[in-house]
């Protein structure tokens, strides 16, 4: 879940959850015994600078933050989870790992759209129809995409901390006590959550791939790829401000799109998940503190 500078975000993990707060981040995860083990580290110090106050500029660092910090997270689960703990990956694995995700997802939800959509070109004299057509394709890929992989035993695991950690967040938010009863009684939807932030970058490639031309081939292919920082700030921005005005009815109504896609990428937590959670919150809340504490 993007975490704008001050707000508490995170995502979940292989049996656990990682939390991002304003200086540190913690993941916590339950092994195979039953214990919550938990760690936390410093948040580099790039993706904590003032550069993330910067409008725009703060949503290609987040999206930065956000496969890096993931991508540490989720190796650190998978090792806890399994009961096998491993040998740290090398800042050289964990860059590969990132380029082949990235490679991936380009290739499926932005090259892949574009090549089905060639039928498409011409249509009515000029290229909006090939253009909405593309997006519509992409929009549907991704969407079977969450829908297919939720339909695997671990990643229904997932989505079901996914839920616990919007639960978590909510009740931080509000400054209620950090317990399981009273994480329980929030929805497992958030503004904030990254499947929102998938789901508006799709919609707003729609918007602004429609007003590209196709051709010449190399605007057509370079701005699938060169854009996707653009698309990915704009997308950043309007979360945070959906996020941040929910007392405001128009933004609680744009909102609504993204809240029901999450009923595709969150379950209902059991206590245990929810606990797990509450790790990981108290853990990120408890270093932050810390540091706040020897400023003062």
């Amino acid at each position: 879940m993007p975490s704008p500078r001050n707000s508490y975000g995170g995502q979940a993990v292989l049996e656990g959850v990682m939390i991002r707060g304003k200086e540190h981040f913690s993941v916590s995860v339950r092994n195979p015994s039953g214990q919550i083990i938990t760690q936390t580290k410093s948040v580099p110090s790039l993706l904590s600078s003032r550069f993330k106050q910067i409008p725009f500029i703060r949503g290609i660092i987040t999206l930065a933050e956000t496969l890096i910090l993931g991508m540490d997270a989720l190796s650190y689960s998978s090792s806890i989870a399994s009961g096998e703990e491993h040998e740290k990956p090398s800042k050289f694995s964990i860059a590969l790992m990132l380029a082949i995700s990235l490679m991936v997802a380009i290739i499926l939800f932005f090259l892949l759209p574009l090549f089905a959509s060639t039928p498409l070109e011409g249509m009515f004299g000029n290229d909006v129809a090939s253009n909405m057509g593309e997006g519509i394709i992409r929009l549907s890929i991704f969407l079977l995409y969450v829908f297919l992989i939720g339909l695997m035993k671990d990643i229904k695991r997932v989505y079901m901390y996914h839920g616990a950690e919007h639960m978590t967040v909510h009740a931080q938010e509000n400054n209620d006590p950090l317990s399981i009863e009273n994480v329980r009684k929030y929805n497992t939807a958030h503004p904030r959550c990254g499947t929102a932030f998938l789901l508006t970058v799709m919609v707003v490639s729609i918007i602004i791939f429609t007003f590209i031309p196709r051709d010449p081939v190399w605007i057509l292919y370079g701005s699938r790829i060169l854009l996707i920082p653009v698309i990915a700030s704009i997308s950043y921005e309007f979360i945070r401000m959906t996020g941040k005005y929910q007392s405001i009815s128009l933004f609680r109504a744009v909102s609504i799109p993204n809240l029901m896609m999450q009923k595709l990428t969150t379950r209902e937590p059991d206590d245990l998940q929810i606990e797990v959670a509450i790790e990981a919150m108290q853990a990120a809340l408890d270093a932050d503190k810390r540091i706040c504490n020897k400023v003062d």
